[in-house]
């Protein structure tokens, strides 16, 4: 991946996210296909902190049905990254 703002999405804001963040971890929407090496450089280029772990979790588009009609939501990718002890990212501070 070449651009750093290609593999972030957006910040997950849930009550589950919210609560891990007391561990100093925060979780982002990423690219399907980026890999835990391409979400690394991602948050430390962005938001210039020291990233110790990544962990990611791939969410399989569900089927879902109105009536006759079938559509299916798209495969999403959630990254769980660790900070450094110490290190904070701000849109995640007041939530």
């Amino acid at each position: 991946m070449k651009n750093h703002y290609s593999v972030l999405k957006s910040p997950v804001i849930t009550e589950k996210s919210t609560a891990a963040t007391a561990d100093g971890k925060v979780v982002f929407w990423v690219d399907v296909n980026a890999t835990k090496k391409d979400i690394r450089e991602a948050v430390e280029g962005i938001f210039k902190v020291k990233v110790l772990d990544v962990n990611t979790h791939r969410l399989a588009g569900k089927v879902k049905r109105m009536g006759k009609y079938a559509g299916q939501r798209p495969t999403r990718k959630k990254a769980y990254v660790k900070l450094r002890e110490g290190d904070r990212i701000e849109i995640f501070e007041g939530v």
